[in-house]
């Protein structure tokens, strides 16, 4: 089990208060008016080569804000120096699309040259996605500079593991300030995407270290994923997280009342807590409610900042080499 750490988390919070004031929606109307619409167009192109790339780019959000804010920490790679969040538990071989921000941040640099961070990038990104994919749009705050660093630390202490249950859940998303309701609309991120066999084969196999397969799924389901994820098998094989996995609709939370969700932190949702219980039900009923939340968490994430210095890199993947008269803000 993860362990929290409240202090990190409230100084967090103080600096989210702090840096989310100076975004804004428009803040590149001056120095890049169309990167929007170019991060959308190589979002298009990207999704229509590998539409896996939707669910791929949404999750470099989620990874991203959740450690130090929203600040393409996630994106560095690692140097002698420095072990960075890629190779993290929850991470590695399974986060994806990391060329897709680099075509889209070459794009950008084409148009604008140093002038759209990558944190920002991630941000735009994740929002096409959900919207190519079918899903609401909203208008996104931007300013976030670029992190100077990565911590593997922070990433593996901090990032839930698909065992995560409700309750668990409930107090890591609090410690963001996120409610219960926006923990179920975010997990509605899942109505998109696959997940690895990796990732259920304790639920098929072994829940709980009972030697039994989890009691909260559907005996049918339970059969297809035996088959698709047999004990032993190649743990990288790919399932769908429900039953409409290219598009972002509610069908997420029908699945789980009918106990057919993949990953164990989804199905806790419906069957391990009563409180994220009612909002699984009510968004499997009113799919303009969970859009409506959905929106409101995505902001709410986005706003996650750490307050540290930071730059607008001109590769995603390091960050930039010194010149003479280079500074941070």
């Amino acid at each position: 089990m993860h362990q929290l750490y409240p202090f990190v988390f409230s100084f967090l919070l103080v600096q989210t208060a702090i840096a989310s004031s100076q975004l804004q929606p428009g803040f590149y109307s001056q120095t890049c008016p169309e990167a929007e619409l170019i991060v959308r167009q190589v979002m298009r192109r990207a999704m229509i080569r590998e539409p896996r790339s939707a669910a791929s780019v949404m999750r470099l959000q989620f990874h991203d804000c959740f450690v130090n804010g929203c600040d393409a920490s996630l994106l560095l790679d690692d140097t002698p120096y420095m072990d960075g969040e890629k190779q993290a538990l929850s991470n590695i071989n399974s986060l994806r699309s990391f060329e897709v921000i680099d075509e889209v941040k070459e794009a950008v640099e084409s148009a604008c040259p140093g002038a759209v961070s990558c944190a920002d990038i991630l941000i735009m990104a994740a929002r096409d996605a959900v919207v190519l994919g079918g899903g609401p749009n909203w208008e996104v705050k931007l300013g976030r500079k670029d992190s100077l660093t990565a911590s593997l630390e922070d990433s593996n202490r901090i990032m839930p593991s698909p065992r995560a249950n409700a309750s668990y859940l409930i107090e890591l998303f609090n410690s963001y300030n996120l409610s219960i309701t926006d923990l179920v609309a975010l997990s509605g991120s899942h109505s998109i995407g696959k997940g690895r066999c990796f990732s259920i084969v304790f639920r098929l196999y072994n829940q709980s270290g009972t030697g039994h397969p989890d009691l909260n799924m559907d005996p049918v389901y339970r059969e297809m994923l035996d088959r698709l994820c047999p004990l032993g098998g190649d743990g990288n094989v790919t399932g769908a997280l429900d039953a409409t996995p290219r598009l972002f609709d509610n069908q997420y939370f029908k699945d789980l009342v009918n106990e057919r969700g993949f990953l164990n932190s989804d199905q806790t949702l419906y069957s391990g807590n009563d409180q994220t219980r009612k909002v699984v039900q009510h968004f499997s009923r009113n799919q303009e409610d969970f859009f409506s939340a959905f929106v409101e968490g995505m902001v709410k994430l986005g706003d996650l900042q750490s307050g540290q210095a930071g730059e607008i890199r001109k590769n995603c993947r390091e960050v930039n080499k010194p010149t003479p008269g280079h500074f941070v803000i």
